[in-house]
């Protein structure tokens, strides 16, 4: 799927398609679409990835500025990634976005702008205003009016190299994914945490990642309930040792944050926010660290969990 955004009879530019993975957040990706269909600067196509019919309802939906392709995908963020991946042809830029993640106007032609500009760059991702994921989560509501109270930058945007890319919000050139066929690693299940970091490894073989301060945008941290907090803590550690070996991801980073969130969550057991199972990231800490020992950690342990 790909479209060409036209800028006169002479010469075109290429297209960027916006691609969203979603599973069991129908209002959610419904209200994230309506922000796109709003903007002035938007896409050129959105498609979804679903795991279930149940997950988006086109119906509820107004005619859409743009053209929008729903595909079915196995459940799990790699696994619906690569679907959207196949989908895309090479000459179009892939924005992968969250479900909850809500751009700035301008953001689209940002994105276009770094990939022409300069042929070099593989992946960028943007800058983001305001992080729900690190609190209780924001509605739609309370990321739009972030984003009213932004102004829109001007001048030259300064683009910074960047270890990776952040995965609510990161483009990339299709035909570098095309022609070494990448594809997002499905041994990372289920919410497959630090998949940004390993896809944007694989790909800075090619090229730049980098940060581009033109691209910005609200992350809403959605909570849709109080998740389990022993698989994720199981991944905080197996994740990590797994790029290790893989060799996406280098060792002093990868222990730091393993470190990191093992003593943020011993730390705040005692008094854990409401919106975060510390008890249980813990109990997943401590099994990771126990398969460790014994040999047996995968990230795909967590299936079991």
């Amino acid at each position: 799927m790909c479209a060409t955004s036209s800028t006169s009879h002479v010469m075109s530019r290429p297209a960027v398609v916006v691609g969203i993975a979603t599973t069991g957040r129908p209002k959610i990706v419904h209200d994230t679409l309506l922000q796109l269909a709003s903007l002035q600067n938007g896409p050129d196509a959105v498609v979804l990835s679903i795991a279930d019919a149940q997950d988006f309802d086109a119906t509820q939906l107004p005619q859409m500025p743009f053209p929008l392709q729903v595909l079915e995908s196995p459940k799990g963020l790699c696994d619906q990634r690569n679907t959207i991946l196949k989908h895309v042809d090479p000459d179009c830029i892939l924005l992968f976005l969250d479900d909850d993640f809500l751009i700035a106007d301008g953001f689209i032609d940002a994105t276009r702008d770094a990939f022409e500009d300069d042929p070099s760059i593989v992946m960028t991702t943007g800058s983001v205003l305001a992080d729900g994921i690190l609190g209780p989560g924001m509605t739609h509501a309370d990321g739009l009016a972030h984003l009213a109270k932004a102004t829109r930058p001007k001048g030259t945007p300064t683009r910074s190299e960047t270890y990776n890319g952040y995965g609510c919000n990161m483009a990339i050139r299709m035909s570098v994914v095309h022609a070494n066929g990448l594809s997002f690693d499905t041994s990372l299940p289920r919410y497959a945490w630090l998949e940004d970091v390993d896809f944007s490894r694989m790909l800075a073989t090619y090229g730049r990642v980098v940060k581009d301060s033109h691209m910005r945008g609200v992350h809403l941290g959605t909570k849709t309930g109080r998740s389990r907090g022993v698989p994720l803590g199981y991944s905080q550690v197996a994740n990590p040792i797994f790029l290790i070996r893989k060799g996406t991801m280098a060792p002093k980073r990868a222990l730091r944050l393993m470190f990191r969130n093992i003593l943020a969550n011993l730390a705040k057991t005692l008094r854990p926010e409401p919106w975060v199972d510390r008890p249980g990231r813990v109990r997943g800490n401590f099994l990771a660290l126990k398969d460790l020992i014994t040999g047996r950690i995968a990230p795909s342990r967590i299936l079991d969990l």
